[in-house]
């Protein structure tokens, strides 16, 4: 059995898959309060990489780690939902998954912090 979502070929897929990135920042947006903090953060963070950074390659860092924070929120609501999708139960499984996502949106938020704090320090401090 084939998918017939996989028929598509050239801008009429490229068209779609837009849609649907679209449609799961408008999911997230609406239905995940960290994602939602994270926009608002992005949208201060963001301008100010471009002042705070020195080179591109510190802009880039800066705004790169602003943008990794928000994949890694993404991709740990999809595990969620996908956990959720099969039980609500309590499960050791379903707990490790959501877990070790949750984790990983930490790791991503202390490496942002740990950039934007040696950018800090090298602009107003050393």
């Amino acid at each position: 059995m084939s998918n017939p979502h996989k028929g598509r070929t050239g801008l009429d897929r490229l068209r779609h898959a837009l849609g649907y990135s679209i449609d799961g920042l408008k999911l997230a947006y609406r239905g995940e309060s960290a994602f939602r903090q994270e926009t608002w953060s992005a949208v201060v963070l963001l301008p100010a990489a471009f002042w705070l950074g020195r080179s591109w390659v510190e802009v880039s860092l800066l705004a790169g780690s602003v943008l990794l924070v928000m994949i890694v929120e993404l991709l740990n609501s999809g595990i969620e939902a996908a956990i959720d999708r099969v039980s609500y139960e309590l499960h050791d499984l379903s707990k490790r998954a959501k877990d070790l996502a949750s984790a990983a949106v930490l790791m991503s938020l202390l490496l942002c912090g740990g950039i934007w704090g040696a950018a800090l320090w090298h602009r107003f401090i050393a």
